[in-house]
Order: structure tokens, then sequence, then C-alpha cells
């Protein structure tokens, strides 16, 4: 991979995606895009990016796969589901009695983890059958949305998951290699495909927003941006998760900093 090269990637992963490839992603982007190279048959990135503009169209997923981060797990960060579970959702099944509708975004959501361990949390919690509680669970990356509508994860992945919660809403395969999520769990979430950087489909509120360990690849600006987006689709009771390497310090001036990540919409 030459200069140039490195340099094509990082300007098409940023008009495609709004990602920042700086420097010291190169290693990263090396080995992914090789794998993308390999696969196609191809010998040199040379040959691949003439491809890539030439066939824009019908590469631009995969090429956009190939570099996204899915990096998950079950209860990641726990102490955003700690609060969810003792404060965010008893605050909401009072203030939103009378509607009795709840919804949670999960931007980034990867393979579906994090989604899950949301609804794992509301299922602890318990809503009367008369709620309508959903949660919307949107990524760039069309390959890893699958895997969450499907549910199959690796048993290893379901290491972390207390052992009364994983007997209740997984079911163990007849190998005992993976896990599947029970429906109970499947129906409270709706996976879609979307790019944090384009127009949103998306005309309600949300209560709570995970967007976490995502906005690390964004440059200030479009940080900024995207909080004043996230902003715009909360009610001022409303809550946004975000990574632990990330802060809203300098970005917005939007949200109320509660600690360990927590913000609530001012």
């Amino acid at each position: 991979m030459t200069e140039d090269d490195f340099r094509q990637i990082s300007r098409m992963a940023g008009e495609l995606t709004g990602i920042v490839l700086a420097d010291h992603k190169r290693n990263m982007v090396y080995s992914r895009i090789a794998r993308r190279v390999r696969t196609l048959g191809m010998s040199t990135f040379r040959e691949y990016l003439d491809y890539l503009e030439k066939h824009l169209d019908d590469e631009a997923t995969d090429f956009i796969n190939s570099l996204t981060t899915n990096l998950t797990s079950f209860f990641r960060e726990n102490h955003h589901f700690e609060y969810l579970r003792e404060t965010l959702l008893p605050q909401l099944r009072f203030t939103r009695k009378d509607t009795k509708r709840i919804r949670i975004w999960s931007a980034g959501s990867s393979t579906g983890m994090e989604a899950y361990s949301i609804a794992m949390v509301i299922r602890q919690v318990g809503f009367p059958s008369d709620w309508d509680v959903k949660i919307l669970a949107t990524d760039l990356d069309s390959e890893v949305l699958e895997t969450g509508r499907k549910g199959v994860y690796p048993m290893s992945s379901a290491e972390g998951i207390d052992p009364a919660l994983l007997k209740r809403f997984f079911m163990l395969s007849k190998d005992e290699r993976s896990v599947q999520v029970k429906d109970e769990l499947r129906n409270l979430v709706h996976f879609k495909r979307l790019n944090l950087l384009e127009s949103w489909p998306i005309s309600g509120m949300f209560d709570i927003i995970f967007c976490r360990n995502v906005v690390i690849y964004f440059n200030k600006d479009t940080q900024r941006i995207l909080f004043d987006r996230f902003a715009d689709h909360l009610p001022d009771d409303g809550h946004l998760m975000i990574g632990h390497s990330e802060n809203l310090s300098g970005i917005t001036t939007r949200f109320q900093n509660l600690g360990q990540t927590i913000y609530r919409k001012v």
C-alpha cells in the first residue's frame, strides 16, 4: 500500500462515511482492505482502487464494511446499563405513564449486542403488556446488521452474560458452540442501515440514545453537527450515552454531563 493508495482510501472513506482515517490508522486500513483485495482475486491496492472508482455503486458497501470497526460485546461499559435499569427506566415508567410509549436508539449498533443488552434490561425492569417499548438499532455496515437480525452469536460472546439472563433470553445450539436470542428480545429490536452523516428517515423522538465509541472516528466539526442532530431527536428530559473515550466538552452545550459519559439534554 503506497502513500497515494492510503490517501485515496482515506479520501473515499471520508466522502462516503465521514470517517477520518488518520496516519495512525494505516496498519488497520492495510489489513482490512488487503482482505478485500484478496477476496476479489486482485494483487495490488492500485488495482482495487481503480476497480472501486469504476464500480462504486456495486463496491461501496463492501468497501465501507471492510473499514468500519465492529468491536462490541454484551453489556459493554456496564455502568450505562445499570443506570438504565436503576434510574432511567423507572423514571420513564412514571413520566410516560400517559402515552405508555418508550423509544431507545442504539446508533452504531454493530452486531446488535448493545441493542439486545438494552432489551434484556427492559425485560428485567418489566413493563405491562399495553406499553409500547421499542429499540431502533442502526449501523453503516449491512453485514453486522444481518448478524443482529439473526441474533446468533458464538458461545464465547455470551461468557459475560449473567447465567440467569443467558438461560432466560437465549437458546443454546445443539453443538453448544453458539447461542440464539429468543423472540422475547428480538421482537423489541428493529435493525436498519443508516449513515449518521446522511439524512435520517426518522420522524419521531427518542427517550434515550446510545451512541458509544462511534464519534471517535469523526472530526470535531462533524461531531458538533451529529450531537446537535441527536439533541433535536431528544425531548428535554432525554438522555445520551457515549463511549468511555469520548466527551462533549467544547463540542456542544445542549447536554448536561451527569458523569460516567451519561448526558441529559438541557
